[in-house]
């Protein structure tokens, strides 16, 4: 858990940050997730790194079923299921939309200038992140809950799906807002060791952990003589859609 709790830590810490720097013409830019907008993308974000604490308040399933590699299974990307989760992240972004104009007009009522945080945009996240850590702290490691999807897990590997979740998504905020990819090493480590069951990679390969999360996540193309070399190592790679 402790490497886990240290990653999910420092990649929201990390995304509260860049938060604090948008302004509100970039939650309006088009991310590669469609139909989502960066706004649409960060409630999503928002949402899934801030669950874990209503599912820590509800009963504890008998026995864990899945891991984190078993959450990302062919049975969370239907269609229906994406479509919900599409329209969930729009839903919530437009309610967080008419807070910010809400903060907005307050504040220019009092005559105060703003600058970035759209407003209050990092803020918000670092309430839902922190209330998950909060809760986790509060379990033992082997605390089994229930995710959205029916799936019985135990807070650690759940936890492990959240890093996924937000630093993933976060590579796509980075290409939606022109910045440079800010994955923090521990999330890096703990999304490499889930894609690759914690095996060495074919060394022919020569992919850095940062290639190797691109690719395996179809956010780069892998070339017929990787997908070969893979092939011919036995090597099957965790993937998941977008």
């Amino acid at each position: 858990m402790g490497g886990v709790r240290e990653a999910f830590r420092d990649e929201c810490a990390r995304l509260g940050e860049v938060l604090r720097t948008l302004d509100p013409a970039d939650l309006d830019r088009p991310t590669d997730c469609p139909p989502w907008t960066v706004a649409e993308l960060l409630a999503h974000v928002r949402t899934g790194a801030g669950r874990l604490a209503d599912m820590l308040a509800a009963p504890a399933p008998a026995r864990a079923q899945v891991d984190a590699a078993g959450y990302f299974g062919a049975a969370k990307f239907t269609p229906q299921v994406d479509a919900a989760r599409i329209d969930a992240a729009r839903a919530d972004a437009t309610r967080a939309d008419a807070a910010r104009r809400g903060a907005v007009q307050v504040e220019t009522g009092r005559g105060v200038a703003r600058h970035g945080d759209s407003p209050g945009l990092g803020a918000d996240f670092d309430r839902a992140w922190q209330a998950t850590l909060d809760a986790v702290e509060a379990h033992p490691p082997d605390r089994v809950v229930r995710t959205r999807h029916g799936d019985a897990m135990t807070v650690t590997e759940f936890l492990r799906t959240r890093v996924v979740e937000v630093g993933v998504h976060g590579l796509d905020l980075a290409a939606a807002l022109d910045r440079d990819p800010w994955l923090t090493p521990a999330a890096g480590q703990v999304i490499a060791d889930l894609l690759t069951g914690g095996h060495a990679l074919p060394p022919e390969l020569g992919w850095d952990r940062s290639t190797l999360i691109a690719k395996a996540t179809g956010r780069a193309p892998r070339s017929r003589a990787e997908q070969a070399t893979l092939d011919a190592a036995g090597f099957r790679l965790l993937s998941f859609g977008r």
